[in-house]
């Protein structure tokens, strides 16, 4: 380790340790079979399903046909960062990976009436990008899957999608925004990709709940910005900037910067010499952890602290401590969800209180990565020869599934503009803006209230948002 990472005021491996993610070792517990190694080791963990039907609590959707002859085992790649700065992303990955397995214990019924055995390997990114696409092409090459998901950020997603689209391997995806996932990968809605495919939200919807939110408070509309130099910063630097100077906002651009970042000063002294009562910043939860206390440190505290990404855990609020009372930003799950999972018919609070339970830790918002696997599923039980790659890309095209616990997801709808299908590969999941709140006696340190849904009608609002200072 460098000197400059050990001066680092909150180092990715602290940050992982408030996390509860240190040591030598991840383990990737019952329905994983083995153990999933520390940032710097090749790491695979398999977990194979046998042949029937699904369990889960509630009903499950899942085909049960005890009385199929049996099909040859399909092989499902799934790349998460378990390690390394954005790995607040991946700490729900154990979690649904075993759901998953339960899910398909016994097999699944495809489309061609034969009960498969499922085996889901699971691939740890390490939080960097050459090594997602490394690990995606010895999925591929090496343990012959049929096919791959991928979740948390355009640092995993966009390099698992590139290497599989010139692979040739179906490769199914959530929580990457359409614009770095479709665009910035050189698609075109005349010319989409073949085999990668994906669910989350666009700028438009995350704009909008900005703009919500930021309305809520009485501010001087001067908006300081931190957009690092990487996918999701230039997106919100070209989308953002504009918008600001249309709706009467002025952008104060703190500057393209390189993660991991341990010290702000300047940006703040810029911020504070401005008077900016709003900070946006798209930040991987360490850095926001040094910057909001530098902030404090140094006296500036603006109306409005809008953090995209950091936001998202509660474990990186609870490393900030007090002072991350009142941070806010663009959440996409919630308990409240009116969802429902398309393989055991558990609700969102369901399933936030399961994984509570089995975690040990507060519900986590990349929950919603478990429906990548539901969309797997789905498509395969459409699919009546799973040999054929073309007839399963087929398959995905056609996908509507009116309820996973993500909601719904329609790749047949038309394309149009500000809806949930803009582009041919990506359908859009709901955006809503949150607050973080400390608990008033409750069972964790802060509480998630929804205090926006202009992108999501069908997410219930609880409150308004509450300014800083």
């Amino acid at each position: 380790m460098s000197e400059k990472e050990e001066r680092r005021t909150v180092s990715r491996r602290e940050f992982l340790k408030i996390a509860g993610l240190t040591g030598a070792t991840i383990g990737a517990g019952a329905g994983l079979g083995g153990i999933l190694a520390a940032c710097g080791d090749d790491t695979t963990a398999t977990t194979t399903a046998g042949e029937t039907t699904t369990t889960g609590a509630g009903s499950t959707d899942t085909t049960v046909n005890t009385g199929a002859e049996a099909g040859r085992e399909i092989k499902v790649g799934f790349v998460d960062p378990l390690t390394g700065g954005i790995a607040a992303f991946g700490i729900p990955g154990k979690y649904i990976t075993e759901r998953w397995t339960e899910a398909v214990k016994d097999g699944l019924v495809c489309g061609d009436g034969l009960n498969h055995p499922i085996n889901i390997i699971v691939q740890d990114s390490q939080s960097d990008s050459n090594r997602a696409a490394q690990v995606t092409g010895d999925l591929i090459q090496n343990d012959q899957v049929d096919f791959i998901m991928a979740a948390a950020t355009p640092d995993t997603v966009s390099p698992v999608a590139d290497q599989c689209e010139a692979m040739g391997t179906p490769c199914l995806t959530a929580d990457c925004p359409m614009e770095p996932y479709f665009f910035a990968r050189g698609a075109s809605p005349d010319t989409p990709f073949k085999w990668t495919y994906n669910i989350f939200w666009g700028m438009w919807e995350i704009s909008d709940n900005s703009l919500d939110l930021w309305g809520q408070v009485d501010t001087n509309k001067k908006v300081a910005a931190l957009w690092p130099n990487n996918a999701d910063g230039n997106a919100y630097r070209d989308y953002y900037g504009p918008l600001m100077a249309e709706k009467g906002y002025t952008l104060v651009d703190g500057g393209a910067y390189n993660e991991p970042n341990e010290d702000f000063t300047s940006q703040i002294s810029l911020f504070k010499k401005e008077g900016c009562e709003i900070l946006q910043g798209v930040m991987i939860p360490p850095d926001w952890t040094n910057l909001w206390k530098q902030c404090k440190q140094q006296g500036w505290t603006p109306k409005i602290a809008e953090g995209i990404k950091p936001t998202l855990f509660p474990s990186a609020m609870e490393a900030i401590g007090e002072i991350a009372d009142g941070l806010c930003g663009p959440m996409w799950f919630h308990p409240t969800f009116p969802f429902k999972s398309s393989l055991t018919g558990e609700t969102a609070q369901e399933m936030c209180d399961d994984f509570e339970a089995r975690m040990g830790m507060q519900w986590q918002q990349p929950i919603l990565h478990y429906v990548t696997f539901e969309w797997v599923v789905d498509v395969l039980k459409r699919t009546t020869n799973v040999d054929d790659k073309d007839e399963i890309m087929t398959r995905v095209k056609e996908t509507n599934m009116p309820m996973t616990i993500a909601g719904p997801i329609d790749f047949t709808a038309p394309l149009a503009p500000r809806s949930a299908h803009v582009v041919p590969n990506q359908v859009g999941t709901p955006l809503y803006g949150g607050q973080w709140r400390l608990s008033n006696g409750g069972p964790h340190m802060f509480d998630l209230y929804v205090c926006s849904n202009v992108a999501a009608p069908q997410i219930e609002a609880q409150d308004t948002l509450k300014a800083l200072a």
